[in-house]
């Protein structure tokens, strides 16, 4: 007796049975025995019979014609993986499999009972992350494969305790070629092609719990039947959460009949037969949801698939966590090696670690030191000496001076031509950040007496720099454009520091005095006379720092 075939939109949204002994019209007209309302399709416009060898189709006349393979045809045999087109729609050829008898009851005693006009759905705890690493797996020996000879070699039928061996032995080869992808998203797409490598599965996707509620965000999904199938937004939400909530892999031989899983998209998507395994994650946690289907047949499934899943959910669950932990932590040596350009080591590590809390972005506004440093005279020394003289000075000299902030537990702001901006409080405060900039200010013009020894030895000249200092109200964030950002700050308290420092004369360090009135260690001072501002109504009250 010829088998029975069925035929699969391209766009998943119907399907045609044929079965043995039995010819369908398949056209536009209502009586049609297979509607199909596309402009493309005429009233009657094909037959089709099961026979002996493939599905024959015959064109009925048709305006804009039957096609097999992309060839218009008036009478041809189609087999399974063959593409059919009528008109302008297409379906794949599928072979109804053989309907299996299933066992009365799981491994475990975790049967469920069958309900009334609905299929067994058995479900099997998982345990954590590659618990079930010694069960026996599916039937291997007709999947293609991609894995080396001596793993594709444990897929041939054998004794039930030599082809379990073997099949861990598989499941290990498959955790070790998961475990050298790093990138979690190439990795859970080498999860996806070892699935269809060693599973008859019509379609696998892959979900991730990637918010604090636990809602499952599609990451990746693929299908044997084009890409018009291969959308994680197929995976039918009733078997998703009850696999997730439950922490239980589930197995449906019949997902349309089966009175547990009445979710639209299982009707609507034409799903047969599917499976679903949490990704457990090594604290207890659910990291997501592998989902494997079969929408030709029913009884695609059974126990040692369901098992498999189990077992391989959780090497994939192990190489997940290890590809996010090796993400992250490149991650957090990037943003560490950007924030060490601007900021002390130790300020530094604790911004990576608390970046989240601290809310960079936002800005706020925060009371702070600044310090602008400049060197005098330096526009016409630059005049006199080659490019490379001048890049190669400032190099040291910026070096020197970039490390004595740090040191002190400063941040730097940005370099302003020869000047440079620091900062103290923010984006974390100190108690003593005004002492600390004051320390920091006079190991400066101390560092640039040796530096200068050193530039006249080799030929070079000396230079000197003036500094000032304010401590006031800033707003203090990541301020720029879209496609560049940096942490500063703005405010009238920033425009008084650098007018302090254009008032310094060499070798000078101007303070003003808020700033003074937080110093708890303050150096010997000398008053000066105010200066006054634009803008201010009264002259800025300021100090000459003794060192």
């Amino acid at each position: 007796m010829a088998n029975g075939y069925k035929l699969v939109s391209t766009a998943g949204d119907q399907s045609i049975d044929v079965k043995p002994g039995v010819t369908l019209v398949v056209g536009r007209a209502v009586n049609s025995d297979v509607p199909i309302y596309d402009p493309t399709i005429s009233r009657q416009h094909a037959q089709l019979t099961a026979e002996d060898g493939g599905l024959r189709v015959r064109d009925m006349g048709s305006s804009n014609g039957t096609f097999l393979n992309g060839g218009r045809v008036s009478d041809a045999l189609a087999v399974p993986n063959d593409v059919v087109t009528f008109g302008k729609v297409a379906f794949y050829v599928r072979e109804h499999a053989k309907v299996a008898a299933q066992p009365k009851e799981a491994p475990g005693g975790f049967a469920v009972p069958k309900p009334a006009g609905a299929t067994i759905v058995r479900q099997l705890p998982v345990r954590e992350s590659g618990g079930a690493i010694q069960s026996p797996l599916k039937r291997l020996s007709g999947a293609a494969t991609t894995l080396p000879p001596e793993a594709v070699e444990a897929a041939a039928p054998e004794p039930a305790a030599a082809r379990s061996a073997k099949k861990l032995e598989l499941l290990l080869e498959i955790s070790k070629q998961l475990s050298r992808q790093l990138e979690v998203d190439k990795l859970l797409e080498s999860v996806v092609d070892f699935t269809f490598q060693v599973m008859d599965v019509d379609r696998c996707s892959i979900l991730l719990c990637e918010s604090a509620g636990g809602e499952l965000v599609p990451r990746i999904s693929k299908s044997r039947l084009g890409e018009g199938f291969a959308s994680a937004r197929h995976v039918p939400q009733s078997i998703a959460r009850k696999a997730v909530s439950e922490r239980v892999a589930i197995l449906t031989d019949n997902a349309a009949e089966d009175e547990r899983f009445k979710g639209k998209s299982i009707l609507l998507q034409s799903v047969r037969s599917a499976m679903g395994a949490p990704l457990m994650a090594s604290d207890g946690g659910v990291l997501g949801l592998i989902y494997v289907d079969n929408l030709t047949a029913t009884h695609a499934f059974n126990d040692e698939d369901l098992e498999f899943l189990i077992a391989f959910s959780g090497v994939a669950s192990v190489a997940m966590e290890n590809s996010q932990l090796s993400d992250r932590i490149r991650r957090e040596a990037l943003v560490l090696s950007n924030f060490q350009r601007y900021f002390s080591p130790d300020l530094a590590k604790q911004i990576a670690d608390h970046g989240e809390e601290m809310k960079l972005d936002m800005g706020a506004k925060r009371e702070v030191v600044i310090m602008f440093t400049d060197i005098r005279g330096f526009t016409s020394m630059s005049e006199k000496m080659a490019p490379d003289d001048v890049a190669h000075l400032l190099r040291e000299y910026f070096t020197e001076m970039v490390e004595i902030v740090f040191r002190n537990g400063g941040t730097l702001d940005k370099f302003i031509g020869d000047a440079i901006m620091a900062l103290w409080g923010a984006p974390l405060s100190m108690e003593d950040d005004a002492d600390k900039a004051m320390a920091a200010a006079i190991e400066m013009q101390r560092a640039l007496a040796g530096l200068n020894q050193h530039w006249e030895a080799s030929g070079k000249p000396a230079i000197q720099i003036g500094i000032g200092i304010n401590f006031g109200e800033v707003f203090a964030g990541n301020i720029g454009s879209e496609q560049r950002l940096e942490y500063t700050v703005l405010g009238d308290a920033v425009n008084t520091a650098s007018r302090l420092c254009s008032k310094a004369a060499k070798g000078e360090i101007m303070i003003s005095e808020p700033f003074y009135r937080r110093l708890k260690r303050p150096p010997k001072v000398e008053a000066r006379e105010p200066i006054p501002l634009k803008g201010k109504s009264k002259p800025v009250a300021n100090y000459l720092a003794t060192y």
